[in-house]
């Protein structure tokens, strides 16, 4: 990524904002739990959720991230704020410790390629007397989450200083489903809703019209189609791509959306054609969904090469129309590959490093 980077490109790629939890994930499960019942999982791990997920997925792809976040002053906070500056180089200079307020708390449990969680926390308090938080910075690009009937003052200001905004959504509670409660909406570069929320925003019975209607309001409509891939129009050119999945077998959807999201935009900001953006998103969200939990499981390029140097040697799909299809790749991935598939280690809370 840095050969693609100019001189006069500012030192932040992607600016995002939002909550950041702390993910309890039990795995190894044999079902969903049972009321009134005690289960074992045979494995858990902890890691940064919410936005952390996100950030973390842009880190590990080459991109120089920076997240402004609050973080509780509890065991949590501290462990997702080393976890993410430390351990990923994630930049949280605008972020903040807030004084008395516990982190918010995500348990996870993984079942049968689903999962289930169980979520607490409150909105940080602000702090007495203190200015607005000076964001967001000058960046390249900024990935928002848009919510009904809410409009957040930093995406305009992200956008009228030359970010390009990256948005998804989350699902309308009202039913309304109506694009004029998204008023960011018009500083977005590209939305990538999944099939339904698409087909709902724009009153259609096909994802692909849907993404058609979408492309009227922003240059790039992106809408996910599950284990059909994604499919993407160019509001400017008109050009249309559709990419199918990859077949995987799933042990954790958590966190794959965030994976796809910075997928699409670390290839927009490449500038690859959308066909391989589309292709790229999907590739990495396959592959996330092969790991356990959100933040732990967003690959990097170590994973992408162990995939792709064993995909021209043996898949369970066609092996040569994935070769054509992610040829791209080839220039981009380090010669040492990583074994595939990875198995990442998980990493708890409570261990300490020895003395010395």
């Amino acid at each position: 990524m840095d050969a693609l980077r100019g001189p006069s490109d500012p030192p932040c790629d992607v600016f995002l904002t939002g909550m950041v939890f702390l993910d309890i994930i039990f795995t190894g499960l044999d079902s969903a739990p049972v009321r009134g019942t005690e289960s074992w999982a045979r494995g858990m791990g902890s890691s940064p959720g919410g936005v952390a997920n996100m950030a973390t997925a842009l880190a590990r792809l080459g991109l120089r991230t920076s997240l402004a976040a609050a973080f509780g002053d509890d065991h949590y906070g501290e462990y997702c704020w080393d976890a993410l500056e430390q351990g990923e180089g994630i930049d949280l200079s605008l972020s903040r410790t807030v004084p008395g307020w516990h982190s918010p708390v995500t348990v996870s449990m993984a079942y049968e390629g689903e999962r289930t969680m169980v979520s607490h926390g409150h909105d940080a308090p602000p702090l007495a007397g203190a200015a607005p938080p000076p964001y967001p910075p000058h960046a390249r690009a900024a990935v928002a989450s848009l919510a009904p009937g809410r409009s957040e003052e930093w995406i305009a200001r992200a956008h009228h200083s030359g970010a390009r905004i990256f948005a998804d959504v989350g699902w309308d509670d009202t039913g309304r489903w109506d694009l004029a409660s998204l008023p960011d909406l018009a500083h977005c570069e590209a939305f990538l809703p999944n099939a339904e929320e698409a087909m709902r925003y724009t009153r259609s019975d096909c994802p692909r019209a849907a993404a058609r209607a979408l492309a009227d309001k922003v240059r790039y409509a992106v809408v996910t189609l599950g284990a059909e891939g994604a499919y993407a129009v160019d509001g400017g050119s008109g050009e249309t791509a559709e990419v199918p999945a990859i077949q995987v077998s799933a042990l954790d959807p958590t966190g794959a959306g965030d994976v796809f999201v910075a997928g699409f935009v670390t290839g927009t900001l490449a500038g690859w054609p959308l066909a391989d953006r589309l292709a790229f998103a999907g590739l990495i969200a396959a592959l996330s969904v092969q790991e356990f939990g959100g933040s732990l499981s967003a690959p990097g390029w170590g994973e992408v090469a162990g995939w792709w140097h064993t995909v021209r040697e043996h898949a369970g799909q066609d092996p040569a129309a994935l070769r054509d299809r992610y040829a791209f790749l080839e220039p981009l991935l380090p010669a040492e590959a990583r074994p595939w598939p990875l198995r990442r280690a998980v990493p708890t809370i409570g261990f300490r490093a020895a003395p010395a």
